[in-house]
This record gives C-alpha cells, sequence and structure tokens, in this order.
C-alpha cells in the first residue's frame, strides 16, 4: 500500500538548471562564510593565550563573530533574507537590543564583582 501523506520533494522541483546553480552557488557562499568565521574563532582562541595583553580584543571579537554568525544564520535558514524589510527589523531589532542588554548586564555585573574583590583584598 503507497502512502499518500508523503511528499517527494526532490521530484516535485519545477526550476531550470539556472536556477539550480543560483541555489547550489548560493549554498556554497554560506557554507564558507560560516566555516569562515569559525575557523577564526577557533584559531583566535587556540592561538592567543588569556594572559595575554590581546585578550580583551579577542573576547569582543568573539562576541561580534558569534553575533554576526547567528544573524546570519536566522537571515538565511530562518529565510528572514527573504522577508520585507519591516518584517525583518520587527523581528532583528528586538533581538539586537536584548543582546546589548545581556552585553550590559554582564559588563555591569563584572565590574562589580571586580569592585567587590579590589574592597576585600584591601
Amino acid at each position: 500500500m503507497e502512502r499518500d501523506d508523503l511528499i517527494e520533494y526532490s521530484l516535485d522541483t519545477h526550476h531550470s538548471e539556472e536556477q539550480g546553480k543560483l541555489i547550489r552557488s548560493k549554498i556554497i557562499k554560506v557554507t564558507v562564510l560560516l566555516t569562515l568565521i569559525t575557523v577564526i574563532e577557533v584559531a583566535l582562541g587556540a592561538f592567543i593565550k588569556q594572559s595575554s595583553e590581546a585578550w580583551p580584543f579577542v573576547k569582543w571579537t568573539f562576541i561580534v563573530l558569534t553575533l554576526l554568525k547567528a544573524g546570519y544564520i536566522v537571515m538565511v535558514f530562518m529565510h528572514l533574507g527573504d522577508e520585507r524589510k519591516w518584517m525583518r527589523n520587527v523581528i532583528l531589532i528586538p533581538y539586537a537590543l536584548f543582546i546589548l542588554y545581556l552585553i550590559f548586564i554582564a559588563l555591569w555585573e563584572a565590574l562589580a564583582v571586580g569592585d567587590a574583590w579590589s574592597s576585600v583584598a584591601v
């Protein structure tokens, strides 16, 4: 007995070879970009020690690259890049504000902990 609820999507595509090439090139572009960002993050973490003077720069670079990667994933894999500009803004602006708020809270608490440790050491 054959099931009628299963759809064979590969047989149901109706695009030309040129459109297929564009789709494949987009997949390759996304893969290369995300891989490149990940390699940069791993290389920074592997080769720069936490005791180095460059470590604060590395931490901020991690934050920026991670947010860039997350935004790109949302735009491509969740098809937000295909939406109208106002729709993207409705989704991305609260997301960006929330991330900025989390960074603010983390920095504020880090300063408070630093002040607490400095008063204990005195």
